[in-house]
This record gives C-alpha cells, structure tokens and sequence, in this order.
C-alpha cells in the first residue's frame, strides 16, 4: 500500500505512531450529474482541534464531510488517514478507518428504540460477533445493562436520566443530543457534524457546543460544517470557508474572522452575498 505525506494548510502529515487519527482532504473533486460541487479541496482535520468548515447552503459542505467519512469517494484527489490513501485500503482497512470516526447527521435518524439502546447502537456493531451473541443471551435473560460508555456519553449531553424513554418521545433537541451520544460512545478519533443545531433553542445549542468542545478536550479530532459563523466563531480553533466551489481561505479561527487574506471572506462574514 502507497502512503502519502505532504503538507495540507500548512500541516505535515503524520503517521499511526503519532496517536490519533489525522483526516485529510488532498485535493478534491466532486459532483454529481456532470456538475462540479467543489474542485482541488484541501483540508485536514487535526487530533485534538475543532475546525469548523463555513459556506452556504448548497456550497458542499455535506459532501465535504461525506467525503472525510469515507463514505464516498472523490471524483480526482484523495482523502487520506494518517497518510495513507483510504481509497488504495484494502476493505478491511478501510472499515477499520470507518470505525474509528463519528458522523452526526443534520435530520435525527434515530431507531425505534429507548434512549440508552439508541446511545449504545455504535458500540453494538463495533462488537465482535462472540461480544453480539453474549449481549444477546443477556437481552433474553433480561440481565442486559447499558454499557458504561454510552451512560457516559449520554451524561456528556444531559440525557442519562432519560435513557429510559422511547425516542419517539423525544423533542428535536433531545433527539439530536441523543445523536450525539450515540456518536461519542464508542470513542471515535473523529467526529464529523453536519449542521448539528439547526432548528435548535439556544439551551440545546448550548449543550451540543460543550459537547463539541468536550470531544476536542478529550484528543478527538472535529470537523463541523455549518452556515451559522457565530457557532464556529464560539467552537473552532480553525475556520475553512468553502464559497464558490473552492475553500477560499483556512486558517485560525480568530483570523480568518477578523484579518481575512481574501476579500471574498471579509465580504461573506460581513453577510454581504457573493454567491
């Protein structure tokens, strides 16, 4: 298998025995039906650091992350892990990546299932199989408990004394804090958000950065897509803007906001339109 060191935003590349898990972009296209969404991206998300991907709506944001989460594969370009060339993996090296990162989807897609089954599911198929069939004989004896990792990580977003409750029963926000959980609990490396409070009150908004924040304390790697600035202005340590079908600048967050290198960033976070 090749491996694939470089610098991207400035950034050299890194291999396994540093810890962690060092997501990149190098140089990605992408689109679909013949239309170009983004051509020759290039990011990387850090062990450790929230970077915050900004745009509007429609800018590609979603496929960006789609992208880093090896559920797709790039049209021209690679998306690497610790260096190496995720798409040159072999399928059980490439699932191993998959199973060391975290996506919280913008729509809430949780089962029809309690709180704590729900928050539990990540760690449920990460198990081996003589793990599913000793968690099973406990379901049937009814000695199953929720493991210890997803009551943490429903502890993280304020939902473990409701992990008795049915999902259907819960509010938009709630639902999404339990996405959250569900994400955590297995303890990825990364941990990519999609829009992860839109539509949210300001007091789960509030719960879902802390919990952002939480993960990056713990050495998780964060990637978060949103349109809201103010929220990547509170969460990140680094901001990508992806305006035109290009990342037109990356860099610190305190930066990018206040001293942009490029005059279509100063006018997009001035909230005048230039797409």
């Amino acid at each position: 298998m090749s491996e694939m060191t470089g610098v991207v935003d400035g950034r050299t590349s890194e291999d396994d025995s540093t810890g962690g898990l060092r997501l990149a972009a190098h140089g990605v296209t992408h689109g679909f039906d013949g239309e170009t969404v983004f051509s020759d991206v290039s990011l990387a998300v850090e062990p450790g650091e929230v970077l915050a991907v900004v745009g509007p709506s429609g800018s590609g944001k979603t496929t960006l992350l789609r992208l880093l989460a090896c559920l797709e594969s790039p049209a021209e370009g690679v998306v690497t892990a610790n260096g190496r060339n995720v798409g040159e993996m072999s399928e059980e090296e490439r699932l191993h990546v998959r199973r060391r990162l975290g996506m919280v989807l913008q729509h809430r897609c949780l089962f029809s299932a309690t709180v704590a089954s729900n928050a539990a599911y990540g760690l449920r198929v990460r198990a081996t199989w003589n793990e599913r069939i000793r968690a099973a004989i406990r379901g049937f004896l009814g000695t199953a408990e929720t493991p210890l990792a997803a009551v943490d990580a429903l502890e993280t977003v304020g939902m473990v004394d409701k992990q008795d409750r049915h999902a259907a029963s819960l509010s938009g926000g709630e639902a999404q804090r339990v996405a959250i959980a569900r994400a955590l609990a297995p303890e990825p490396d990364v941990l990519l958000f999609d829009e992860p409070t839109s539509n949210l009150d300001p007091r789960n908004t509030a719960i879902v950065e802390k919990a952002i924040c939480d993960a990056r304390d713990r050495g998780m790697g964060v990637c978060l897509a949103t349109h809201d600035m103010q929220q990547a202005q509170r969460v990140s340590d680094r901001t990508a803007v992806l305006l035109g079908g290009e990342i037109i600048e990356c860099g610190p967050t305190g930066q990018v906001f206040e001293e942009p290198s490029d005059r279509r960033t100063r006018k997009f976070v001035e909230g005048e339109l230039v797409y």
